[in-house]
């Protein structure tokens, strides 16, 4: 039997880009009494004023995911744990410096290749007159993370270029983010922590609630990390190390009896997302938001924020909901859409050759 998705709801998959193309939704891993109404949005964009588009390559798996905000921007703010990060315009996020708005955040593959993607997302905000205004032009702020997916699925020169977050920004839209597979997503592995030959397929997932006061929090990742996915609410393992015989070997067992396979190489893995709400935070808020949001790192992936990892979370704050601002609620909120999002996306993945999905695994 399939290895169960135990945590969120099934999103529906209305739009994405494959080249430019939609891709055919992949078979759900939840079971039919979980899935949503129809027309319902359990992803980052049923934060109002959030839009997603992927940008997936089809020589080899790998592509970039654009987050763009709605008019002028959003407040921003980013936590970095991870001990080989790749990133771009975080330092501007941080409370103390000038620059307030964010217009878009690209989460990419690569390696430090991949932010050159960064650059076409800037070039179609400028083409559409948004950024930070300086008088003498509008420039587009752009914070980035890239994840290490070279050695998935062949030429490690095939990268997100500055032309694929271009792609992405321009099909950016609403409409239920589409999982698995995909984007920034689309090469990413995990269970790592066990040696060569014995990870699994990673993806990109997401998760949102919206609160009966209008509230709304939310999250995308991409999941690309050393450590095992685990499922918070039922404590298993949901993809992660494999035996010999195909089975979990689980990473806890692994590490707490010293079985542990070679240490992760730095810049080789890394989990990247980003934390997005509706409410008006100032950006010490905002940064607060990120480094709550990370603790759903910790329930999910064991173990995260290694030294191989270069482990980032982005957060948003769209300031359209009117509401009393909690930001410990906020911030626990944004653990939790973190925590699930990353089980979807190991287990809206596809398997490759030789790296098979948790929808491949058989008891």
């Amino acid at each position: 039997m399939r290895v169960p998705a135990t945590l969120g709801l099934l999103s529906l998959i209305a739009v994405a880009c494959v080249n430019g193309q939609a891709p055919a939704p992949p078979a759900s891993t939840q079971a039919a009494s979980t899935a949503p109404a129809a027309g319902t949005n359990h992803t980052l964009t049923a934060v109002p004023g959030i839009k997603v588009g992927h940008h997936t390559l089809t020589e080899r798996p790998t592509g970039c995911t654009v987050i763009l905000v709605d008019g002028q921007g959003a407040v921003g703010g980013v936590s970095q744990r991870g001990g080989a990060p790749g990133t771009r315009e975080t330092d501007l996020l941080d409370p103390g410096n000038m620059v307030d708005k964010v217009n878009a955040v690209v989460l990419s593959g690569g390696s430090a290749f991949g932010l050159e993607a960064a650059t076409g997302t800037v070039r179609w905000l400028e083409e559409h007159d948004i950024g930070w205004d300086v008088r003498i032009a509008k420039v587009p702020i752009v914070p980035a993370a890239i994840l290490f997916d070279l050695p998935v699925g062949g030429n490690p020169k095939i990268r997100p270029t500055a032309d694929c977050g271009y792609r992405a920004a321009g099909i950016a839209s609403s409409a239920p983010v589409p999982e698995g597979s995909v984007g920034a997503g689309a090469g990413a592995t995990v269970g790592k922590s066990g040696g060569p030959g014995r990870s699994m397929k990673g993806g990109l997932g997401s998760y949102s609630i919206t609160l009966p006061n209008g509230l709304s929090v939310g999250a995308i990742v991409a999941v690309n990390a050393v450590g095992d996915i685990i499922d918070p609410d039922s404590g298993k393992v949901v993809a992660g190390v494999r035996n010999p015989d195909g089975s979990f070997a689980d990473a806890r067992t692994l590490l707490r009896t010293g079985q542990t396979g070679p240490r992760p190489r730095a810049a080789e893995n890394t989990t990247i997302g980003l934390v997005a709400t509706n409410a008006k935070l100032t950006k010490a808020q905002v940064s607060r938001m990120a480094l709550m949001a990370d603790d759903g790192f910790a329930r999910a992936i064991f173990p995260a924020h290694t030294q191989g990892d270069g482990d980032t979370v982005f957060s948003l704050a769209t300031g359209q909901w009117d509401g009393e601002v909690d930001i410990s609620q906020i911030g626990a909120l944004a653990a939790d859409v973190m925590a699930r999002a990353i089980v979807r996306g190991a287990t809206e993945a596809t398997g490759i050759p030789n790296i098979p999905a948790a929808r491949d695994l058989k008891k």
